[in-house]
């Protein structure tokens, strides 16, 4: 009842209040990235959400597309401007996102939202995280987050699935607050992003 009912008008609710308040610096950092980025300042992609129903997930752009001679993208560590990597290291890349919970597409609790080529390494247990809307944060962001490995990541995503409630979204929510604060655990240890998913494929390879 809670998630049917509660969450969804509080997800809509919260997210226009927030929408508005902090439109001036959503504005400006669209400018700011406009002209590090040399023209873009959004990233768009399409993601698996409830039900692996697929929506286009909205995001700050935070790295260019600059190429090399061949015409393949540089690696994601020199293509992330100083901008680009405030603006990560804060959190606030996370912003836009709050026009997909007023669409309907993701709430602001719940398992984030990966890429398509993920679904078929899911294992049937790991597949359950789109059991419920994707969230801008989650019970695997404040456990983690790029620190952790994907099995560690996926697990605990399948546990808010199985457990969620309005105490579990208010603990995960103050404990984002407190992440975003001290800037923690925004890189894995190998990478200035996560590393791929392999999953099944991984299993397959040994």
């Amino acid at each position: 009842m809670y998630y049917n009912r509660i969450k969804r008008v509080a997800d809509l609710v919260f997210s226009l209040i927030i929408f508005v308040l902090i439109s001036p610096i959503f504005i400006l950092i669209t400018l700011l990235l406009i002209i590090s980025n040399r023209g873009e300042a959004f990233f768009t992609q399409y993601r698996p959400g409830k039900n692996e129903k697929l929506f286009r997930l909205i995001k700050f752009k935070t790295m260019n597309d600059r190429k090399d001679g061949s015409g393949k993208l540089l690696p994601d560590k020199e293509r992330l401007t100083d901008v680009g990597r405030f603006i990560r290291s804060t959190s606030l890349d996370e912003l836009p996102q709050l026009i997909n919970v007023i669409r309907g597409e993701m709430s602001i609790i719940g398992p984030r939202p990966l890429l398509i080529k993920y679904l078929p390494r899911y294992s049937k247990e790991q597949s359950r995280r789109h059991e419920v809307r994707p969230g801008i944060t989650g019970w695997a962001q404040i456990n983690g987050r790029n620190a952790i490995s994907w099995e560690e990541k996926l697990t605990l995503d399948v546990y808010y699935v199985d457990n969620y409630c309005l105490s579990l979204d208010i603990r995960i929510f103050f404990l984002t607050l407190l992440k975003v604060i001290k800037r923690s655990d925004i890189s894995s240890s190998t990478s200035v992003t996560m590393e791929e998913f392999l999953g099944n494929e991984k299993l397959k390879s040994k």
